[in-house]
């Protein structure tokens, strides 16, 4: 199956650049969309995007500064999205780091870095981790660290899709209730099975091989588990898989 990306971007040099590192990063067969501004990158979605939060894309590339507008205006629309959703800029202060991440991003890369660098940071997805260039890695610990300190560590690594939370999920984790939550009945046999593999430790690309399908597949059903459970990480996903028995 073919995977979409969306890449927008208004330098052709950046665009052309992004679109190998893409090629590069994943062995799946993909097809690569090309615009420079909010309007063509609004019409794709159009085009292309159906129910459920679908917007037609798996991996979305967005330039926070475009000619038409901010690309955090993108990311705002299509933040209910199933899409995985990464920001490519120049910028790393906070001014622009947080907000990205609270609309939804769920990675963050400066286009600054060498191509391994970003290649590298991009092949994160199949291992269940966020990407996140290394400056911006440290930008996040350094400012979590003060409220982390108590407990000695940070949430940085409880998977993919923890970012698109909010800044907060950086600087505490949510505590677990005792008793799964009423949406536990929702998940499908699919997403316990995914759950299951989920809590042992597997990553992303384990998961995909050990049941036959696309790691893109994978990350949907991690998503959707997620929000179900109304967990942001694989840890207090974990938790609950344990008291049902599943793992």
């Amino acid at each position: 199956m073919t995977v979409k990306v969306l890449i927008i971007e208004d330098n052709p040099v950046a665009r052309s650049f992004l679109c190998r590192v893409v090629r590069e990063s994943f062995s799946d067969a993909m097809e690569i969309t090309e615009v420079g501004d909010l309007e063509n990158a609004r019409r794709q979605v159009a085009k292309f995007g159906g129910a459920n939060g679908d917007v037609g894309f798996k991996l979305i590339l967005v330039d926070l500064e475009l000619p038409d507008g901010n690309g955090m205006e993108f990311l705002t629309e299509i933040n209910g999205s199933t899409a995985i959703k990464i920001v490519t800029t120049l910028y790393s202060d906070d001014d622009h780091l947080f907000p990205a991440l609270q609309c939804g991003a769920d990675g963050y890369l400066l286009k600054e870095d060498r191509f391994e660098v970003l290649v590298e940071e991009l092949q994160r997805i199949v291992r269940g981790q966020p990407p996140l260039s290394p400056a911006i890695a440290r930008r996040l610990l350094s400012h979590f660290r003060p409220s982390s300190s108590d407990s000695g560590t940070m949430p940085l690594n409880s998977g993919f899709g923890a970012l698109s939370t909010s800044q907060a999920a950086f600087a505490n984790s949510r505590s677990v209730a005792l008793d799964p939550p009423p949406e536990w009945e929702r998940l499908t046999p699919r997403e316990s099975e995914v759950l299951t593999y989920l809590s042992k430790g597997f990553t992303i690309k384990e998961i995909a091989n050990l049941m036959g399908i696309k790691w893109f597949t994978v990350n949907d059903h991690i998503k959707s588990i997620y929000k179900k459970l109304n967990v942001s990480s694989r840890a207090e996903a974990a938790v609950l898989a344990s008291k049902q028995g599943l793992v």
